[in-house]
């Protein structure tokens, strides 16, 4: 496995009709990981649920038309796994992982949350049980002298370079103190241990931005939010040589909402 994208298709049905397609034809990935795919894979059409060249795995929710993550593997996975072990998620939707020889990988929808509302507690109770869950896999995986890497829409922007508006949004979910919190000690070697894989390849830069409004002309003006995070074991972490995000040329050759994130690994 040397390359793997991420991207939140806001509606796989959507972005097919929007050029989703024509972007995974040509994708280079090894790896391609989906969240808020909004589909039963019964109800996408035949060479978007199974597109040649991939092996599929789809983790509906069992909310109709929400949420929603998918795996697509040019090997085929020695094993799958759908959740983590909590049962009030087990059928959400948020979360599948694959064994691939030496690497784990996941596809991971993290809850959006609203300050003051009940998705704002359903996201904090989806935190606190996902990273001992993270942390068990890591060392797990080590133990087996595998690697992790957990892809996908984290809902968390981690510091000020990751949002442009962050002044605004000090109070906002996605941006709140425990949020970002919660994320710190996921990257910390003594909790976590993951590493953020496109912050360590660009330190200095604001961003790059993975998603953005589609209110006012926020993508125009690139005043986005880094909340598409590829999180590796330091292993792993150490072989990334290059990490981009797929930014379309203009507004109207979006597909998404979300641009895909891509992590190139060496040997």
């Amino acid at each position: 496995m040397q390359q793997v994208t991420t991207v939140n298709v806001n509606g796989l049905r959507a972005a097919a009709r929007k050029g989703y397609a024509q972007w995974l034809a040509a994708s280079d990935a090894d790896v391609v990981c989906l969240q808020e795919v909004r589909a039963e894979p019964h109800q996408l059409l035949p060479e978007i649920r199974e597109p040649d060249g991939w092996h599929t795995v789809y983790a509906p929710s069992s909310a109709k038309g929400r949420a929603g993550v998918a795996l697509l593997t040019r090997r085929e996975p020695e094993a799958v796994r759908v959740g983590f072990g909590e049962p009030e998620f087990a059928e959400s939707g948020r979360y599948v992982e694959a064994d691939l020889p030496g690497v784990t990988v996941a596809s991971l929808y993290l809850p959006s949350g609203e300050v003051g509302t009940e998705r704002q507690a359903e996201k904090e109770r989806f935190m606190a049980a996902f990273l001992p869950y993270l942390t068990e896999l890591r060392q797990r995986s080590a133990a087996g002298g595998r690697e992790v890497l957990v892809c996908g829409d984290w809902n968390i922007a981690h510091q000020e370079a990751d949002l442009k508006n962050w002044r605004a949004n000090r109070r906002s979910a996605g941006f709140l103190p425990e949020e970002r919190d919660w994320l710190t000690r996921l990257l910390d070697p003594a909790d976590g241990g993951y590493v953020d894989v496109v912050r360590t390849l660009h330190p200095e830069q604001n961003g790059p931005y993975s998603w953005w409004s589609y209110r006012g002309r926020a993508f125009d003006n690139d005043s986005g939010w880094r909340i598409d995070y590829a999180m590796a074991t330091p292993g792993l972490a150490g072989r990334a040589v290059k990490a981009y995000v797929e930014r379309a040329a203009t507004h109207d050759e979006r597909w998404s909402d979300h641009a895909p994130v891509t992590a190139v690994f060496g040997p």
